[in-house]
């Protein structure tokens, strides 16, 4: 299912603080970067918070600018994004500034949570997610019912840490104070369990007022058939390979990525590579990769074009080739058509053999776009 790009916002500490324990809220970021969030949020179709965060912060969570608000209803939307809040136990404030500030405001919560929250007279829309809470049906609900393509998450740390763990966070923007905290009971960005996702991958790094922003963006695959924001982003990378192959009329323009499970890139490829006028994208990256490397089992390969069960250039097809390194899971944006293959069937040939198939359809269009003069 599509997901809205997930985006988290915190500021942080030089030892990792969120806050002190002090009872008035620490201040870590400077005017300048409140004034950038605030730009971020006018940018967003919601933004969300943990129920925790209402209770320690009792935040209202706007878009302070006049002009961005403007802005916003001159494009068709509202003043100000969706405001979610996530409560397990639906034990909220129904006084807390979050409920009587801003536009629409949505509860997501267990199904007894619900009930509680409908009790206390919770002044938003309460969803129940089920028994316990489920991030990624929240965030189908998000992407499906409200229409959100872009969510700011704004804390606090146990909100952070369970989207990062789970693979649903496409974006981490950390702001660094310069101070120390050095206070073991104060709350920190990251929980129990932290973040076992291998290195970030860092997009910017910006130097704003005495505070620094740095943005991060996951890299480690997702496990067995669940997808993570990171395979969207190596997915999308497979299909900017695809753009690369000298076209051909009798052969598709595809591009393939191999990651290990921490998220080293390991090898790429991209059909016709090289001068080569017959070999396939993932046969290309597996051909720079010595077939005894003990990171291929554990690795995706990412195809913008379903691997190919049969071909007649080569003694193997490239689901074999996947097959025979080892690898057990592939990520694609589209079924191999009847162009040249009739009833293709990679992704047969490769579950039949025990890997996990994720096909990314909402990548399917720019798989397809290198191909158009095949049509």
């Amino acid at each position: 299912m599509p997901y809205p790009y997930v985006l988290l916002s915190a500021a942080v500490s030089l030892d990792g603080y969120l806050d002190d324990t002090a009872p008035e809220r620490l201040l870590l970021s400077s005017p300048a970067d409140f004034d950038r969030v605030d730009e971020v949020r006018a940018s967003v179709d919601a933004i969300l918070i943990g129920a925790g965060t209402i209770r320690a912060d009792n935040p209202r969570l706007l878009v302070n600018s006049p002009e961005r608000r403007a802005a916003r209803v001159a494009e068709g939307r509202p003043p100000y994004p969706l405001k979610v809040t996530v409560s397990g136990s639906g034990e909220l404030d129904p006084a807390a500034n979050f409920w009587h500030t801003g536009g629409e405001k949505v509860v997501c919560t267990t199904d007894k949570g619900a009930e509680r929250a409908r009790a206390l007279g919770i002044a938003a829309d309460v969803v129940p997610l089920g028994p316990e809470l489920d991030w990624r049906r929240l965030l189908e609900h998000m992407h499906d019912v409200r229409g959100v393509r872009r969510l700011m998450v704004e804390g606090g740390g146990t909100v952070h840490t369970q989207l990062l763990q789970q693979g649903l966070a496409d974006e981490l923007q950390l702001v660094v104070a310069p101070l120390f905290v050095g206070d073991p009971d104060a709350p920190r960005l990251f929980g129990p369990g932290g973040y076992q996702g291998g290195r970030l991958r860092l997009v910017e790094t910006r130097r704003i007022e005495d505070v620094v922003l740095n943005r991060y963006q996951p890299t480690a695959p997702g496990a067995g058939p669940l997808a993570a924001a990171a395979d969207r982003h190596w997915l999308a990378l497979a299909c900017e390979l695809a753009a690369q192959c000298p076209p051909s009329r009798t052969a598709f323009s595809v591009g393939a990525v191999i990651v290990a499970a921490d998220g080293t890139e390991l090898a790429r490829g991209h059909s016709r590579e090289a001068g080569d006028p017959v070999v396939h994208a993932e046969e290309a990256a597996l051909a720079k990769l010595d077939p005894a490397d003990p990171r291929l089992p554990t690795a995706t390969v990412y195809s913008s074009l379903e691997p190919c069960a049969r071909r007649s250039s080569r003694p193997s097809p490239c689901a074999r080739l996947i097959l025979d390194a080892g690898v057990r899971r592939v990520v694609t944006a589209w079924r191999e058509p009847d162009t040249f293959v009739t009833e293709a069937d990679g992704t047969g040939l490769l579950t039949a053999a025990g890997v996990d198939v994720l096909v990314l359809a909402e990548f399917e269009a720019r798989a397809k776009a290198p191909n158009r003069h095949l049509e």
